[in-house]
């Protein structure tokens, strides 16, 4: 069951990643944002597609507003932090987009599984 929940929600995931990276990519490098600022929007973006798709396809839950808040608010934290480490370090923005779709998949589902929708 967690095998086939967790394909379910990393092929959320996928689609959720190219609207990120998108996202980013138009207000980094297309307006000139800052990584921090460009993430936390992609972020923002992205994770409202991804929290209603996880909650109906991945874990057959309710999506109510008290976990869209748990899970865009841990989530946007962790997008926010990891564009202010890129930029801190004046890290490329291919590497944040990495780093955070590689911590975002990991955690997410971690935390989606046993927090969010925890039933």
């Amino acid at each position: 069951m967690l095998l086939k929940r967790f394909s379910r929600y990393l092929s959320v995931g996928v689609i959720n990643t190219l609207l990120h990276w998108a996202t980013f990519l138009l207000l980094n490098i297309g307006i000139g944002l800052t990584q921090s600022w460009s993430n936390l929007l992609a972020f923002a973006v992205a994770v409202t597609f991804s929290f209603f798709a996880n909650a109906r396809f991945t874990f057959q839950a309710e999506a109510t507003p008290l976990r869209y808040f748990l899970f865009t608010g841990a989530m946007g934290l962790l997008s926010y932090l990891v564009g202010a480490m890129a930029d801190a370090l004046a890290l490329v923005p291919i590497i944040t987009l990495v780093v955070f779709s590689a911590l975002s998949l990991m955690l997410g589902f971690v935390y989606s599984q046993w927090v969010v929708f925890k039933e």
